[in-house]
C-alpha cells in the first residue's frame, strides 16, 4: 500500500484485470444455443490474457469521476465490451488478407487454430456481442438508460468507419506507401487512440461526468493513445519478443512505415514523453475527484516493455 492507503499500480492492474477476466467468462448467457466451435474460437482470443488496459481505463475513469470504487460493477459490462471490440480487431488484423501474423499474445493466432472462416466469424461475434454487453450496464446494474445509450452511440463512432475501422482501412491503403508523418499519425489516432478515448469517456459517462470533464478526458486519451502506439513502434524495433508475446521487427519485415522510420528512435522517445505530459495536463484540467490511477496509468504506458 502507498502513503494514501491505496494499493500500488501493479496490484491495481492485477485486481482490475482479474475482475474483467471473471466477467468475460460469463458474458455469454448460459441459455443461448451457440455453436461450440464458434464459442471456442471467440473465447480462445478473448480469454488469451493481454494487458486489459482498455477495460482498466473504463473502470479507472468511472472511479476517477466519483472518487470511489462502487461504480466498478456498473462499469464492468462496458469494460468487457471494449475488450471484445479490441479482441475482434486483433483477430481480423492477424488474418492473411491483412497482417498475416502467425502468433498473438505468445500463441498461435485464431485463424491458425480454427481456420480463416471461423476466425472471421469469431471476430464478428465479438463485435456484435459488445453492444449487448453495454446494454447490460443498464439492465443489470442500474446505469441510467440515457447514459447506456450515449455509450452505445460512442462505441459505434469510435470503433467504426470514422474511428478504428477507418484507421485499419487507412493502414491497409498506407501499405502502398506512406509519405507523410501526418498520414501515419492519422492511422495511429484512429487505430489505437480512439479505443482508449472511448474507454475513458465511457467509464466517465457511467460515473456521470460533465461535458467539460469528457472533453478533457478525450484530449488525455488522444495524447496517451498516440504515445502508446509510438511506444509500440519503438518496442517493435528494440523490444523483447518474449515480453511482447509476438516477434519483434515485424513492421520492418512487412516494410511498414513507423514513427522511428520518419523521425528516428530518439525523437520518437521524446515525442512519447511530450504527449504523456500534454495528456496529464488535460487530465488535471478535468478536475476529477480522484485522477491518481489515470495519472499512474499514463506513466505506465510510457515505461512499459511489453
Amino acid at each position: 500500500m502507498n502513503e494514501l492507503g491505496m494499493p500500488g499500480l501493479q496490484e491495481y492492474i492485477r485486481e482490475r484485470a482479474s475482475q474483467v477476466e471473471a466477467e468475460l467468462r460469463r458474458v455469454m448467457p448460459d441459455e443461448w444455443s451457440v455453436p461450440a466451435t464458434l464459442s471456442e474460437a471467440m473465447n480462445y482470443s478473448l480469454l488469451a490474457g493481454g494487458k486489459r488496459l482498455r477495460p482498466i481505463f473504463v473502470l479507472a475513469a468511472a472511479e476517477a469521476v466519483e472518487g470511489a470504487i462502487d461504480l466498478v460493477p456498473a462499469a464492468l459490462p462496458v469494460a468487457c465490451a471494449i475488450e471484445m471490440i479490441h479482441t475482434y480487431s486483433l483477430i481480423h488484423d492477424d488474418l492473411p488478407a491483412m497482417d498475416d501474423d502467425d502468433y498473438r499474445r505468445g500463441r498461435l493466432t485464431n485463424h491458425k487454430v480454427y481456420g480463416e472462416a471461423m476466425a472471421i466469424l469469431a471476430g464478428d461475434g465479438l463485435l456484435t456481442h459488445a453492444f449487448y454487453s453495454v446494454v447490460q450496464a443498464a439492465r443489470r446494474h442500474g446505469v441510467p438508460a440515457d447514459r447506456a445509450l450515449a455509450i452505445v452511440e460512442e462505441l459505434s463512432a469510435f470503433a467504426g468507419p470514422k474511428g478504428m475501422v477507418g484507421g485499419q482501412a487507412a493502414d491497409m491503403l498506407g501499405e502502398q506507401g506512406l509519405t507523410k508523418l501526418e498520414e501515419l499519425e492519422y492511422i495511429h489516432l484512429r487505430k489505437t487512440s480512439d479505443l482508449i478515448v472511448f474507454s475513458l469517456r465511457a467509464g466517465a459517462i457511467v460515473g456521470g461526468a460533465s461535458p467539460k470533464q469528457l472533453e478533457e478526458l478525450e484530449t488525455f486519451g488522444r495524447c496517451i493513445g498516440l504515445a502508446f502506439q509510438i511506444q509500440d513502434d519503438v518496442l517493435d524495433l528494440i523490444g523483447d519478443a518474449a515480453k511482447l508475446g509476438k516477434p519483434v521487427k515485424s513492421d520492418e519485415k512487412q516494410l511498414k512505415v513507423t514513427y522511428p522510420y520518419f523521425i528516428g528512435l530518439d525523437a520518437s522517445k521524446r515525442r512519447i514523453a511530450e504527449l504523456t505530459e500534454q495528456g496529464k495536463a488535460a487530465l488535471e484540467a478535468a478536475e476529477l475527484a480522484n485522477p491518481l490511477r489515470l495519472q499512474q496509468l499514463a506513466d505506465f504506458l510510457v515505461e512499459r516493455e511489453f
